[in-house]
C-alpha cells in the first residue's frame, strides 16, 4: 500500500509510534521512476515500514516533483482507496499515542456487538487511520 504524505516525517513518525518498523527509505527519480508511475520528472522520498506481525508493508511518499497537489480531506464513504487499517492490542493507549500527533477519532470510539472496539482517527496528511481491538483476545 502506498500513501503521498506532505510531510513524510511526521507521517514516518505517526506510524513507528502505533507499532511499525521503519525499514528503510530513500530518494527515488529518473527514467525508470517516472515510466513506473506515470508522471514526468517523478521526484520523491519514500519511506517503507512494517507491520508488527512482519505480513504488511506501507510505503510513504513525499513528492519533490512534481509538487504534490493538496485535496480536501477524504471522507469515509468516498469511493477509491482512503484508509489504512490496523488491528491493535489496546486501542485507548493507540489513541493516546495518536493523540500525541494531534490525530484524533472522527467520532468516537464504537464497540460491535462486543468484539470490537472500533474508531476512524484522521492521521498525518489527512490519512484515515482504522484501529480495531478484537476483544475476545484480552
Amino acid at each position: 500500500m502506498g500513501i503521498a504524505v506532505r510531510d513524510l516525517d511526521a507521517a514516518v513518525n505517526f506510524f513507528t509510534d502505533l507499532g511499525l518498523t521503519l525499514v528503510g527509505q530513500d530518494e527515488v527519480s529518473g527514467e525508470w521512476a517516472s515510466t513506473a508511475v506515470g508522471l514526468d520528472g517523478n521526484h520523491a522520498t519514500i519511506a517503507m515500514l512494517q507491520t508488527p506481525d512482519g505480513h504488511g508493508q506501507i510505503e510513504l511518499f513525499e513528492y519533490i516533483h512534481p509538487d504534490a497537489i493538496e485535496t480536501e480531506p477524504t471522507q469515509p464513504n468516498e469511493i477509491g482507496m482512503h484508509r489504512v487499517a490496523f488491528s491493535v492490542d489496546d486501542i485507548d493507549a493507540s489513541l493516546a499515542i495518536a493523540a500525541r500527533h494531534g490525530c484524533h477519532p472522527l467520532r468516537g470510539v464504537a464497540t460491535y456487538e462486543e468484539l470490537y472496539k472500533l474508531t476512524y482517527v484522521r492521521g498525518p496528511s489527512g490519512i484515515i487511520v482504522m484501529l480495531a481491538q478484537d476483544l475476545r483476545k484480552r
